[in-house]
């Protein structure tokens, strides 16, 4: 992966049969669906992956699966991070024998590591993985906040090519791409605010939403990119609905149950997750419905 990645990534989702195994006749499916949409690229294992629940094992087969899957013709991130960080330096370079084009590293989670502690935790995987690696920040699930002064100095490893900006904050997101948009990408990690990033200056989106309508997400990540951000505006508004109903549970819940509604995946979760809660259903199809997307009339 060079640093000139931009628009719209897709966090696939990992789809699974009713008992929790993994799918790869669907996946392979979602990939080629993707191809075909001009999603420009694939984050495969990352927190829409299920990674959490996946063994060390399927893990990293199912990155080097994708890699087997894309053929070159989507670049391929490979989600790599943990709170341990001889795990992160485990996946990552597994990552890396297998073909992936980057590694998306997670902050490490429940340690409540200090900022010194995230800075030494990147630096040894970026310092001894030769692969690009895009920092993914998303304290809302982590418990663990990075600064922009950590990511500042980060920025400066050469391996470090990249930020998923999860916060949710705007004015935030705005600075980060001052400060080290000249060094990193900066991708968004929140659907709904997607848009007002990249007209700050930000790259693209690590993209939930783009599971169930990668088409609209990559022409609106390119009319953002070409800086027609009123024609990009009126693609979002599309999307607006699904950026806030499918997070109406945690993610992956209400999208794999779009998903499947679409008749693309079944409707395999695992535990501790469970499916959508029926009190969700009509406003996830709203979403679906306004945004155009198509589904069986019997789903």
């Amino acid at each position: 992966m060079s640093k000139e990645l931009k628009g719209s990534l897709v966090a696939i989702v990992t789809p699974m049969r009713g008992d929790g195994t993994i799918d790869l006749s669907a996946f392979d499916r979602l990939v080629d669906w993707h191809v075909d949409a001009g999603t420009n690229g694939i984050v495969v294992v990352g927190t829409t992956g299920e990674s959490a629940t996946l063994s060390i094992q399927e893990h990293c087969d199912l990155v080097s699966h994708c890699v087997e899957v894309a053929g070159k013709r989507i670049p391929i991130i490979a989600g790599t991070g943990s709170n341990s960080t001889d795990e992160a330096l485990y996946f990552t370079k597994s990552a890396a024998e297998h073909g992936a084009d980057a590694a998306l590293l997670v902050t490490p989670y429940y340690n409540k590591p200090s900022q010194e502690g995230l800075y030494q935790h990147f630096k040894v995987v970026a310092e001894a993985v030769d692969i690009p690696q895009i920092l993914y920040n998303v304290p809302g699930r982590t418990a663990c906040d990075m600064n922009l002064e950590t990511i500042n100095r980060l920025a400066d490893l050469e391996n470090i090519v990249g930020i998923k900006d999860a916060t949710g904050d705007i004015t935030r997101g705005h600075e980060l791409v001052q400060r080290c948009g000249d060094r990193l990408k900066v991708y968004s990690g929140e659907d709904a605010i997607t848009l007002a990033l990249m007209e700050g200056g930000a790259d693209g989106t690590i993209s939930v939403t783009a599971n169930v309508i990668p088409s609209l997400m990559s022409e609106m990540c390119e009319l953002a990119l070409a800086g027609d951000f009123a024609a990009a505006a009126e693609v979002d508004s599309r999307l607006a609905l699904l950026h806030q109903n499918l997070f109406l549970e945690a993610n992956p819940v209400p999208v794999k149950w779009a998903l499947a509604k679409m008749g693309l995946i079944a409707p395999g979760i695992r535990l501790p997750l469970v499916e959508l809660d029926v009190k969700y259903h009509a406003q996830v199809t709203a979403a679906l419905v306004q945004a155009g997307v198509s589904f069986p009339e019997a789903a």
